[in-house]
Order: structure tokens, then C-alpha cells, then sequence
């Protein structure tokens, strides 16, 4: 009895000890060091933005180790500088930016793109009468102020047998409202936010997308990060874009799971109207990614074209304002954190 009682006490004491351990190592433990990545914005938040929302709901940034730092969108720096000087790691940009941004010695790297095809249109008021690009000759149009725009409008007007010839000016307003006051007569805007937003209002546009009009596809908006970035912090770019494909692939599946992520997960009064972001995610996630193919891969012929296209209308330009006559197109995207 005493034998048996001696044994009770010694098993208890080795059961309570081992309890002991676990309760010290669990109370010890420390969650792995989060790396801070900052991310520029190149507009307020929208569906283009998506998957980075949804990684952000998700937790599969902090999974990654990674402490994401969204900078907003400024009117006075746009997210390429930021990226290019060093005061971002990463932002979202276009295929058009990227490639004047080359010209100007300044340059960014792609390293995805988020849709995987060029969604813009030119857009006009439906009861304007114009029903072809040709008749946009001699109207006002309303832009961004970037060179290249007007390479590629008069290529849209000129290959449905117009001249080409229209007023430039730049907006200081949403291009939808420039439209709906009819302080501009067309405007270059994104069939997936833009147009949506204005039937919404019930602004009734034409739209004739670019790419239908001589001009050659491309993959549009991008992530970019700065050449230097790239070989610093590989590493880090390769846990990021692994969250962030993740992201745009779980939205690409799930939109209407995916726009309420990002109605609830961006700062609080973003979206006036709920109902114009699920409208547009359900436009925009069959167009992230083409059917069977991975998320963000970038082609060379879309890196190779467009560029081209704008290099041969002497439409980019370098810091004195006269054309480049060559790029290296090779260097303006990569492939490499996704792969």
C-alpha cells in the first residue's frame, strides 16, 4: 500500500514537472520579427487593389513576416517617385508610367501585373451622338498631363479615320464628373471602375476600349519596386509577392467574398457606394489572370509592343524633352518573385 502510494506520488510530481515545461515554453514563446515593406498607392483604394486587401484580411502578410504599410495616394508625388527615391519598397503603377519613367532615367520594375489585360477605354456622353473615334476630331478631351497620352488617342482617332486633332487639357476633377458637368467632351478611363461608376450616377457613356484601335495590348496596372530595391531585399520580395499572388488569386475566385474584404478592411468611409465595388470586382476578377495561367506573369510580348509602339510615335521622352530612340524593354519587367 505504501509501495503503490509512493508511486502515485512520484507519477503526479513527474506529470505536474512536465506541466510546468510546457507552461513556461508556451508563455516564452515570441511570434517571428515582422519586416516592415511600405507600398505606395497610386489612386484611393479600389479593386485594382484587391488582393492586397484580401492578403491584408487574410493575415498572409503577417504569416509571411511582413508589416505592410499602405502610403496613401498623394496628388503632389506620384507612387513611381516614391519608389524610385527610395521612400517606398513597392507601388502600384501602369505599364504606360513605367516605360516614360525608363525614358526619363528614372526607372521602376514591374514585377506583376494585376489585370492581365488592358481594361481602359475612351469614354463620352451618350448623347453626344458620337458613335466612332473619328468624330472625336476637334472635341476637348480630359487627361492625367502625361506624355503619353496624346500618342495613343491620336493612334485610337486616326485608325477609325480621323485626323487626330483634339484639345488636351488636364483635370483637376474625377474624370467622371469632368463628363457628367460636360467640362470635357472624352476622357481615358477603366471599363472596370469608371464606367461602372457612371451608370451607376446614371451618366450613360460610348466607350471605345484602346487596344480595339491600333494600339497594342498590355498588362495594366503593375506592382513596381526600384532596381536597387530588387537586389536588397529579394528576399523580402519573394514573401511579399507570394502573400500578394495569393491574395489576387483567393479574389479572383471569390469576388463577392473578395469586395467585402476590401470595403471592410480599407479606412473607414473609402467607398460611398458598396454596391459600385462589388459591381466592379465582379467585372475585374475574371480579368486578373488568364484562364490556366498563374497570376501577375508578365509576357514579353506585352513588354516588347506597347513600348515599342510608343518609342516609334516619339512619345517618350528624356529629362530635356526629346524622344528616346531606344529603350532596354528586357529591364522593364520581371517575372522572378513569381515564378
Amino acid at each position: 500500500m505504501k509501495k503503490s502510494w509512493f508511486v502515485l506520488v512520484i507519477l503526479f510530481s513527474v506529470i505536474a514537472l512536465l506541466g510546468g515545461i510546457k507552461l513556461v515554453g508556451s508563455s516564452s514563446y515570441k511570434a517571428a520579427p515582422q519586416s516592415q515593406v511600405s507600398l505606395a498607392l497610386d489612386w484611393t483604394p479600389n479593386t485594382n487593389h484587391t488582393g492586397i486587401y484580401v492578403a491584408i484580411a487574410k493575415g498572409w502578410y503577417k504569416q509571411a513576416g511582413i508589416e505592410l504599410n499602405l502610403l496613401p495616394y498623394s496628388a503632389s508625388v506620384s507612387s513611381d517617385q516614391l519608389v524610385s527615391s527610395g521612400k517606398a519598397d513597392l507601388g502600384i503603377s501602369s505599364t504606360e508610367a513605367i516605360v516614360s519613367d525608363a525614358g526619363a532615367g528614372t526607372p521602376v520594375v514591374s514585377i506583376a501585373a494585376i489585370v492581365a489585360h488592358n481594361t481602359s477605354v475612351l469614354a463620352v456622353r451618350q448623347d453626344a451622338g458620337v458613335s466612332n473615334p473619328r468624330q472625336l476630331d476637334g472635341k476637348v478631351y480630359g487627361g492625367f498631363g502625361a506624355p503619353y497620352e496624346s500618342a495613343v488617342i491620336k493612334q485610337v482617332i486616326r485608325h477609325a479615320g480621323g485626323t487626330g486633332t483634339f484639345d488636351n487639357v488636364t483635370l483637376d476633377i474625377d474624370p467622371v464628373q469632368a463628363l457628367q458637368t460636360r467640362r470635357v467632351d472624352f476622357a481615358w478611363v477603366f471599363a472596370g471602375w469608371e464606367v461602372i461608376e457612371a451608370q451607376r450616377a446614371g451618366l450613360r457613356l460610348t466607350t471605345f476600349p484602346i487596344t480595339e484601335y491600333g494600339v497594342p495590348d498590355y498588362s495594366t496596372p503593375n506592382i513596381i519596386t526600384s532596381p536597387s530595391t530588387m537586389k536588397a531585399k529579394k528576399a523580402l520580395l519573394q514573401k511579399f509577392m507570394t502573400a500578394t499572388s495569393r491574395g489576387y488569386t483567393y479574389a479572383a475566385a471569390h469576388p463577392a467574398e473578395a469586395a467585402q474584404m476590401l470595403i471592410d478592411t480599407a479606412p473607414k468611409g473609402t467607398f460611398p457606394d458598396p454596391g459600385l465595388v462589388k459591381q466592379s470586382q465582379a467585372y475585374l476578377s475574371p480579368r486578373y489572370r488568364d484562364a490556366g495561367r498563374q497570376w501577375g506573369i508578365q509576357s514579353q510580348a506585352s513588354w516588347h509592343n506597347y513600348p515599342q509602339f510608343m518609342i516609334d510615335r516619339q512619345a517618350v521622352l528624356d529629362t530635356s524633352g526629346k524622344p528616346v530612340k531606344k529603350l532596354n524593354l528586357q529591364a522593364l519587367y520581371s517575372n522572378e518573385f513569381l515564378e
